[in-house]
């Protein structure tokens, strides 16, 4: 079964119904599937959700051009092939192609090839266990779940209450991530992820880049170093950072963007971009129905569970632990898991590390930013280790002072952090920031999901010349402390 076509409601009965086939859910209904459990997935968009189409996917297409050329003029011998501009079209081009072009016959075809039922259309709750879908032409089919409905909506931008912001056509992160031309100037209103990102693609493909943010500083969210590098090299690229600024105002005027900041300043720009946060898309799938409040994030234990509802999980984005799609496929495959046990009356193990407890929200959640340089982290930052009440150790480590740095690129500016628990012996967390580190973050998620004793770690021995020798830098300094 596709699509629904029926203009009748009728009624189907499967072990479990998931809301959102984005990869989340995709997730969801493999694991479901792969132990046999019949299993339903109702889409209102794409198959393939939020990270296929304008999110990971296109974004990280965006960037690789802009960091490549970036690495490029960093080797002598290969600098000067690549002076000039991007080419624009292929870039947009290779983006595209990433997309399929926003069609989802692939996505659709390997969901089908699980043995899960898709069904196209608006998704609500309608009761317990039961699922109400409506299709394009107006047909319902009633849905219902004889052991789980999983919740796997995502999120959607967040824009700020400003009056007439919607007459000024604002870009969002899908906006930023699908556009077909470069604006010449661009506004970026945010200093986290989407906003570094986008600026420093759009920057790179001849965009005059304004970022505005209301804090102190860009990735605020990881070590203060991370974002001070990066503002530094999105700087150096001709991009306008200014901190401690909010927008009071915003109107297009004849296509020109008009922004006043709360300082009284006018900003002019072609296209403005807000990236200000997230939202759950849950305001219209029926909570109400269930007893829980439409729009609201939801709470779940480490099985992926809403509180209060034994049949009702809610994965990825829509429960705000980790809004990152390596994250929500976790939790997925947990969820997944914790779902079949119950259905076949097997014990859950919940425990820290159990097969059925997503624990690496808590400890070791990795994340990537694409900019030049990347940044790269897992665990906990130095503050929020001491937050949490460990006895920690900031180990800092200059990432120049690696040969495979300074074979990578001449003059290789990087950093690294690890944060020491001193009591247990073990990584709480790891940054790093500096050209190539995103391939360097895994190893050490193994480190700290794993609990990895320090002096096991002298064991773990990384090949010469590479940047990861830089663990052997750490270990070092941590020593010599």
């Amino acid at each position: 079964m596709t699509e629904t076509q029926s203009t009748q409601p009728e009624s189907t009965a499967y072990d479990v119904v998931v809301l959102g086939a984005g990869p989340v859910g995709e997730n969801v209904a493999d694991r479901t599937r792969a132990a046999g459990l019949t299993t339903a997935v109702v889409e209102s968009e794409l198959v393939g959700g939020e990270c296929s189409y304008w999110a990971c996917m296109p974004s990280k297409a965006l960037l690789r051009p802009v960091v490549a050329r970036a690495d490029a003029l960093r080797v002598p011998g290969l600098s000067r092939s690549v002076q000039g501009p991007l080419d624009t079209d292929a870039v947009l081009a290779r983006r595209n192609s990433f997309t399929s072009d926003w069609k989802d016959d692939g996505q659709v075809r390997w969901l089908e090839g699980t043995g899960a039922d898709l069904y196209r259309g608006q998704g609500r709750l309608t009761g317990p266990r039961t699922v109400t879908v409506t299709g394009a032409d107006g047909g319902r089919r009633v849905l219902t779940a004889r052991h789980a409905v999983a919740v796997c909506t995502g999120s959607r931008a967040r824009l700020p209450d400003l009056p007439g912001l919607d007459g000024v056509r604002p870009w969002t992160s899908r906006e930023a991530t699908g556009a077909q031309s470069v604006p010449g100037r661009l506004v970026v209103v945010g200093g986290g992820v989407v906003a570094t990102e986008m600026a420093c693609a759009w920057q790179a493909l001849g965009s005059r880049v304004t970022v505005l943010v209301r804090g102190e500083g860009l990735l605020d969210r990881m070590e203060p170093f991370a974002g001070e590098m990066v503002a530094e090299a999105l700087t150096e690229a001709g991009a306008r950072i200014r901190t401690g600024t909010s927008v009071k105002s915003v109107t297009r005027e004849n296509g020109t963007v008009l922004v006043t900041t709360d300082g009284g300043d006018r900003i002019e720009a072609d296209e403005i971009l807000f990236a200000t946060g997230r939202a759950p898309r849950t305001d219209d799938i029926g909570l109400e129905t269930v007893g829980l409040e439409p729009g609201s994030w939801l709470a779940v234990d480490d099985s992926l569970r809403v509180t209060g509802h034994d049949w009702l999980y809610a994965v990825g984005d829509v429960n705000h632990r980790a809004l990152l799609t390596h994250q929500g496929k976790y939790q997925a495959r947990i969820a997944g898991a914790a779902i079949v046990a119950r259905a076949a009356g097997e014990p859950v193990r919940a425990e820290d590390w159990g097969a059925h407890a997503a624990t690496a929200d808590h400890a070791a959640v990795p994340q990537v930013v694409f900019t030049d340089p990347e940044a790269a982290s897992v665990g906990l930052s130095l503050a929020e280790a001491e937050r949490a009440g460990h006895r920690v150790r900031a180990v800092d480590v200059d990432l120049s002072s690696v040969a495979g740095a300074g074979l990578y690129a001449d003059g290789y500016k990087g950093r690294a952090r690890m944060v020491v628990d001193l009591e247990e012996e073990i990584l709480r967390g790891l940054t790093l920031v500096g050209p190539g580190v995103g391939e360097l973050i895994h190893s050490a998620t193994v480190a700290v999901a794993a609990r990895v004793p320090i002096a096991r770690l002298w064991h773990a021995v990384p090949s010469y010349p590479t940047i990861s020798e830089v663990w052997l830098r750490l270990l070092e300094a941590h020593r010599d402390a």
